[in-house]
């Protein structure tokens, strides 16, 4: 029996950064995000060996085994998948199981599309799918949050799990411990022509993202206005990108992306840097509208919207800088598992 399961990886279109606490527990916040044809992939095969397997099948040398036990050291490559694993026994199966797990994600971790998370979401639908767990999409995106984040004290924000879960463009709302998720009805049309000209850019750097939202979290505590202040307009700019995607406004998403740009970068000094603002600037004098890092800055992907046909000399434009622009499509399906 071979078990498999993909979830897409996303674009923060709009209120990046308003997800993380203690923002959100005060202020509450507002997201919206996008998915893209860009997967993290799991193959669970159960085994009666005794044994457990983690492998890369992209990197070979990346494979670690294990006798089965309750509990596995969340350490190492394959911190994430110990952790899915030592809640599933905790929480479901309460027994050891046997089995191999092979997963391989689009993008490279720091990409800035929420790799991590998503690669969570793919191997906790695995075991969803292998177990018959009874587990809904917020189950599953919740599920994540938890291992990712108190299990595994990693630092972020909440919207990746739960747009690798539910997949399409969402508006999520996220109000302390509460998180809700607004599917958006945006016409076909609109989302090809919002894929047609928006540029996905990616710059050959990674970030750390836990180091840049630490900061973002110190200034919250701190109550530095500055960086407050710059949360609640990524907020208002969540709100206008979602009425400017269902009325068809495409071209003003340049404007609107922009917007939140100057103030995502007033959230912490990290965000930004001088290889980042370089290609911004090229980018905007090729012909975009506007753009953003994808993610919590730092490095990774950057998109930027091009209008009529400005894309083409944006691209050119962006060649000087090392990276590689990434041919995509918007995709209305999150987790995915079936068995063979």
């Amino acid at each position: 029996m071979r078990i498999r399961s993909k979830a897409p990886l996303r674009l923060g279109l709009a209120g990046g950064g308003t997800d993380v606490s203690p923002f959100s527990d005060i202020y509450g916040g507002a997201i919206l995000n996008a998915t893209i044809n860009m997967y993290a992939y799991t193959t669970l095969e159960p085994t009666d060996d005794g044994k457990i397997i983690f492998e890369n099948p992209a990197r070979t040398e990346l494979y670690e085994e294990f006798d089965s036990c309750e509990e596995l050291k969340p350490e190492g490559f394959f911190i994430l998948h110990k952790g899915v694993y030592n809640r599933i026994v905790k929480q479901f199966t309460h027994k050891p199981l046997s089995f191999k797990i092979s997963s391989f994600v689009d993008s490279p971790p720091g990409s800035g599309l929420g790799t991590s998370s998503t690669l969570v979401v793919s191997i906790l639908g695995a075991f969803v799918e292998w177990l018959k767990l009874p587990l809904g999409e917020y189950d599953i995106a919740h599920l994540a949050y938890e291992i990712e984040r108190e299990d595994l004290a990693m630092t972020g924000g909440k919207q990746d799990q739960y747009a690798a879960t539910f997949g399409g463009f969402n508006y999520m709302e996220f109000i302390g411990d509460n998180v809700i998720v607004n599917p958006l009805r945006i016409r076909q049309r609109y989302m090809d022509e919002l894929a047609h000209n928006l540029v996905l850019y990616y710059t050959a750097t990674s970030h750390v993202s836990a180091k840049i939202i630490e900061d973002q979290q110190k200034n919250v505590k701190a109550k530095k206005q500055k960086s407050i202040d710059a949360m609640l307009k990524l907020k208002e700019q969540a709100i206008q990108m979602k009425e400017a995607l269902l009325k068809g406004d495409i071209d003003s998403i340049g404007e609107i992306l922009n917007f939140g740009w100057q103030y995502k970068k007033q959230m912490a000094d990290s965000i930004s840097n001088e290889l980042i603002d370089k290609v911004y600037d090229a980018a905007i004098n090729a012909g975009a509208s506007g753009g953003k890092i994808s993610g919590a800055g730092g490095g990774g992907f950057m998109f930027f919207y091009c209008p009529s046909t400005t894309r083409y000399a944006v691209i050119d434009a962006l060649q000087e800088f090392g990276g590689q622009a990434k041919r995509y499509e918007f995709v209305n399906e999150g987790l995915k598992t079936w068995t063979m």
